[in-house]
């Protein structure tokens, strides 16, 4: 797989490029690509693994070796490039292996599906790039295919006689082939898998009408992210498999949650939006980025985390191997190292999850400064937003038009109780599915605020959660609070939130990063008398100390050295 970690540090370069011209880089970038062209088959395969290692195996392992997947990031980088640099070099390349990969699947009619989804999502992109239908063909060919025949990779395991990481092929739902994808009704499985699925399955859908597969999204939207989604924004529950596992099932010290998935949530999210303008979408891809996503790198960018827990003892971390897989500091690399270079490329292109449009109507999906010209019924539209978010909800939004009928919606972040705008003239308003529509002809340069005052607020999770009962969560607009022991002392579980918090918000430093920290009224716990003593005793009412809890941003942990960290927090009267 780790051609692939190559293709996303050219996607996340190229995408720098637009925002940072850069000579030097883009003569590395330029050099890398003439190496990737050289190490390309006559017949337009491209792939290291089976170049120096299994010559003669291609294509017989699709469940275990990355082929597709690979292919599909590369794809990725191809389209990234050309679009920043005009450059079509990496392009050409990955025009030639799309082409080797409809002979052999299409053509040729060779069985099988990819072992992990990727290269759907990413056909779609060089459909869009090239404007080639077969690219479109092919990614529906996959997603169509994946599951109608779910004893696929059991019989290529007995064909091939040979493995990479001796995957058992019995496990459908690991790679989500247990069913066909319009049959899928829960998430399971490898959830950077399924969620790299069901994005291309969402962008099939929105691209051809579908309405089936937009349904099938739909139904596994919901499951996902009303039973089995970290507050976070985190997936994927357990470390065996990387994978989902049943409703509710959301342990917070033995989670995965890897970073992947949060951003491949986010991948989703940004495809469901072109299928329905729904705010539900949106307020999870502002999650899944301020929490899940920013957690996995330290605020130097210099070590990351794969997985991102919600409840931290680091003693465990180290002594108890069902926790060895958390990490209670970042690290500097992975031997699977997906993570790092799947944030840059997503950072890096921010933007397109900041807005979408269609053809009348400009969406802002997610607050944040910036500057972008886009075309919206045929008339070119600058719109410039000034912006403090995650801290603040006072946003600045100027456009720039002549003539453009043109409607702007404005997205009301689920977190905001009641918003309000001024400086708009002349603007018919209507909300709908939690989008706020300023419909008018733009006709000048004019410069309107929406406020989206923000509150610290408790949240409680459903108590089908067996973890969380009796526990809540800080969240302050759309970012997630966590305790640490740098701030609160040892045994954070020994620590009660007050329901009614009291709560206050002051400008904090984590690392010389400025940040908004929170305090709430709270107790610690005290034992007295035997209870100091014995392991097990009769009874007694705790005793309380009234304290101030300290809050921090859930992605800021972890920056000032090995602590204890918990997001769930018992509450005085649960």
């Amino acid at each position: 797989f780790q051609d692939s970690d190559v293709a996303k540090w050219l996607e996340a370069a190229a995408y720098s490029l637009v925002h940072k011209p850069d000579q030097e880089l883009e003569q590395r970038m330029d050099d890398l690509i003439a190496l990737i062209g050289r190490a390309q088959h006559k017949d337009g395969y491209l792939n290291t693994y089976f170049t120096v290692k299994e010559k003669d195996r291609r294509w017989t392992d699709l469940q275990e070796a990355h082929e597709l997947y690979c292919a599909g990031h590369m794809m990725e980088a191809a389209v990234a490039y050309y679009e920043a640099t005009g450059k079509n070099s990496l392009l050409e390349i990955m025009k030639r292996m799309g082409d080797h990969i409809y002979q052999h699947f299409i053509t040729e009619k060779a069985e099988g599906y990819p072992g992990h989804p990727e290269v759907e999502l990413a056909l779609m992109r060089m459909y869009r790039a090239t404007g080639d239908k077969r690219y479109q063909e092919l990614a529906a060919h996959f997603i169509n295919a994946r599951g109608v025949d779910s004893d696929y990779f059991k019989k290529e395991s007995d064909n091939r006689g040979w493995t990479v990481w001796n995957m058992n092929p019995d496990d459908k739902e690991y790679a989500q082939n247990h069913l066909p994808v319009r049959e899928q009704k829960e998430a399971v499985g490898h959830a950077v898998r399924a969620v790299y699925l069901y994005t291309g399955m969402a962008d099939l859908a929105a691209e051809t009408d579908d309405q089936s597969l937009a349904d099938a999204c739909k139904v596994l939207w919901e499951n996902i992210t009303q039973k089995r989604m970290y507050i976070t924004g985190g997936i994927g529950s357990t470390c065996i498999g990387e994978a989902f596992t049943k409703d509710y099932n959301l342990p917070n010290d033995t989670v995965y949650a890897e970073t992947c998935a949060s951003i491949g949530l986010m991948f989703w999210a940004r495809r469901m939006l072109e299928i329905v303008p729904d705010a539900k979408y949106a307020d999870i891809m502002e999650r899944a980025l301020y929490n899940g996503v920013l957690s996995g790198m330290a605020l130097d960018g210099k070590s990351f985390f794969y997985v991102n827990p919600l409840e931290v003892l680091p003693e465990a971390c180290h002594k108890d191997e069902r926790k060895f897989h958390v990490k209670p500091v970042r690290q500097k690399w992975f031997g699977c190292a997906c993570c790092p270079p799947h944030l840059a490329r997503l950072i890096s292109s921010i933007g397109s999850y900041a807005f979408t449009e269609n053809e009348d109507t400009l969406f802002v999906h997610l607050y944040m400064g910036s500057n972008v010209e886009k075309t919206v019924n045929g008339k070119t539209v600058n719109v410039q937003m000034e912006s403090d978010m995650p801290w603040e909800g006072n946003i600045k939004i100027r456009v720039q038009a002549e003539n453009a009928k043109m409607t702007l919606a404005l997205r009301i972040p689920g977190w905001c109780k009641n918003y309000k705008i001024s400086g708009i003239e002349d603007a018919e308003q209507e909300e709908k599915d939690g989008y706020l529509y300023l419909k008018k002809v733009w006709n000048r340069e004019e410069t309107f605020c929406i406020d989206f005052p923000m509150e610290v607020q408790m949240f409680a999770a459903s108590e089908r959660v067996r973890e969380d009962i009796g526990k809540a969560a800080i969240m302050r607009g759309p970012v997630v609070y966590c305790l640490e022991e740098k701030d609160n002392g040892k045994n954070l579980h020994e620590l009660l939130v007050d329901t009614d918090m009291h709560a206050s918000v002051s400008e904090g430093k984590i690392c010389d990063t400025v940040v908004k920290m929170v305090e709430t009224d709270g107790w610690r716990l005290t034992e007295s008398g035997d209870a100091e003593e014995t392991l097990y005793h009769m009874y007694q009412k705790p005793q309380k100390q009234k304290v101030r809890l300290h809050y921090i941003p859930y992605y800021t942990w972890a920056n000032r050295g090995e602590n204890e960290m918990q997001v769930w927090t018992r509450v005085q009267n649960p």
